[in-house]
């Protein structure tokens, strides 16, 4: 049974800044003549939107008694307290406050985000730090599955 599931996609105007990578090679290309041009304009565009799709691909699960985010799978009996972070705590605990041992899923266009502590004492990872567009309903998904 799947209690939350959220997709990171990345915003829109990324996707027009995908359009605008194949009119540029495109324009790049116009000098060999009309089929290369058509070429870049199709092989650009298709290469930026494969990476824009890539990146905004990731999806944080709360599934049985696991968290998984991304390609972590973490048991919830191996977290501690989650911490709902709004956007200026997001952008302290990704910079001034993080832990180069801790586990980061960020993305920078989604501006809020959750920290959960990891307890298992086998780990030497502190924390996880997930964006989240919700994070008061990740937050209460993870104290479901505890409870």
């Amino acid at each position: 049974m799947q209690s939350y599931e959220e997709r990171l996609t990345a915003p829109r105007s990324w996707w027009v800044i995908a359009g605008l990578i194949g009119v540029a090679c495109a324009l790049m290309l116009l000098p060999l003549g009309t089929l290369p041009m058509l070429g870049g304009l199709i092989g650009g565009a298709a290469l930026a939107a494969v990476a824009v799709s890539s990146y905004g691909s990731v999806r944080i699960r709360v599934v049985g008694d696991s968290l998984i985010a991304g390609d972590a799978r973490i048991p919830v009996s191996a977290l501690g307290e989650a911490q709902v972070l709004d956007a200026e705590e997001a952008v302290a605990w990704r910079t001034h406050k993080a832990d180069t041992r801790a586990f980061m899923l960020l993305r920078s266009y989604v501006r809020t985000a959750v920290r959960v502590e990891i307890t298992d004492p086998e780990d030497p990872t502190p924390y996880a730090y997930l964006s989240t567009r919700d994070p008061e309903r990740l937050v209460a998904a993870l104290a479901a599955v505890r409870a």
